[in-house]
């Protein structure tokens, strides 16, 4: 399984907690869309034979384009790259953004799932992160989303943020169950150091909730979407049966994926060697060397065995499910319960993993102290 990521560095206003390549001016789209594509036919021959099962365009916000661009996007994603007939094709919007003629677009290209930024259902919170959209906007746009076509909706919240109880955290989870979407992301805030709501904090002009609180949080919201029967697959996605995202599925199962765009990152096999690399993250560097015919990619790196086994074990056991014994001893030749027989056998007496005969997978009290589960692995 392989994906493509096209990332689009453009938003009406940046979130106050974001720390992503984006930016609220649109100066530069024409030139950046140019060069987007121009980078699309460059990897075009790179990537013959080579099968996308899934596409996602992430952002920024990608449903501020000018109209046109996005359908012109997919179509040129298809023309240059083998995606597969029953690929999920993403792309992520924000209340606001996501018009009629947007999302008509969208489908009329082929995609199939849409993400919807929320974050929160309290409208005050939603003003003191910096959101532009209120919660009414946000029940339009999954109104219009259904209207337009889809059915594969996915709505991200967010828990920790300041001035956020329990309570209004339930209630935006009683929203967006009530509508009945099919998938959740739920994260908890990590306040990045750069950002304006950083500097906030550190100033005391905002108080975020105390740990003891954000877990105690997590917990109810965790408790109360199972009871709705979302399973929880991995540590901050939920679904309904068949819903889950291969997108992501694809990057915690440690697969191939083609970043495109300012900043994008890429994992593929090329001469038989994991490979990873990232785009510049500045927009005249990005835009002068796919000009130049060059391809923008920074910081290339050829991932030794060992480290790719880590990976591989660090991203699955991010899935509820775990890793696969079989799958990953037909990647690397051994099982991973015998390779890493000292961190398995103290993690079961943690209570931090379970291991059967076809998984190794990590317990609900693993996956809420999962860095310290994974420093065993990496201490071998």
């Amino acid at each position: 399984m392989a994906g493509i990521y096209i990332h689009i560095p453009f938003c009406k206003r940046k979130c106050r907690y974001c720390d992503f390549v984006s930016f609220p001016d649109f100066a530069h789209e024409d030139i950046y869309f140019v060069a987007l594509i121009s980078e699309m036919r460059r990897y075009a021959s790179l990537m013959r034979g080579r099968r996308f099962d899934t596409v996602f365009i992430g952002g920024g916000t990608p449903t501020v384009l000018k109209p046109g661009r996005l359908k012109a996007l997919l179509t040129e994603a298809k023309r240059c790259f083998d995606i597969a007939g029953d690929a999920e094709i993403t792309c992520e919007a924000n209340p606001e953004s996501a018009s009629d003629e947007k999302l008509g677009e969208l489908i009329e290209a082929g995609a199939n799932r849409l993400s919807l930024g929320l974050q929160s259902a309290d409208a005050a919170v939603l003003e003191t992160i910096g959101r532009i959209h209120t919660p009414d906007d946000f029940l339009k746009a999954v109104s219009a989303t259904r209207s337009a076509g889809f059915s594969n909706i996915n709505a991200d919240v967010m828990h920790g943020l300041p001035g956020q109880t329990a309570e209004s955290y339930l209630d935006t989870l009683r929203l967006v169950t009530d509508l009945e979407l099919p998938h959740i992301s739920s994260y908890s805030l990590i306040l990045e150091e750069g950002t304006p709501m950083f500097g906030a904090v550190s100033k005391g002009e905002l108080a975020l909730p105390s740990p003891d609180e954000v877990a105690d949080m997590e917990d109810a919201g965790f408790e109360f979407l199972d009871g709705k029967g979302y399973e929880r697959y991995e540590i901050s996605n939920f679904a309904m049966p068949g819903f889950e995202c291969r997108h992501n599925l694809n990057y915690w199962d440690n697969g191939e994926y083609l970043g495109l765009g300012l900043n994008s990152h890429s994992a593929l096999r090329l001469k038989g060697e994991w490979t990873r690399f990232h785009n510049t993250e500045r927009l005249n560097e990005y835009v002068k060397e796919l000009g130049e015919g060059k391809l923008p990619v920074r910081d290339t790196q050829k991932i030794e065995r060992g480290e790719e086994m880590f990976e591989t074990v660090m991203l699955g056991l991010r899935k509820t499910a775990g890793i696969l014994r079989a799958d990953f001893e037909r990647r690397f030749g051994v099982d991973p319960v015998e390779h890493y027989a000292p961190a398995v056998t103290e993690l079961e007496l943690d209570g931090m993993l379970e291991v059967t005969e076809e998984r190794l997978f990590l317990t609900k009290h693993g996956l809420d102290f999962q860095n310290e589960a994974l420093i065993k692995f990496m201490e071998q």
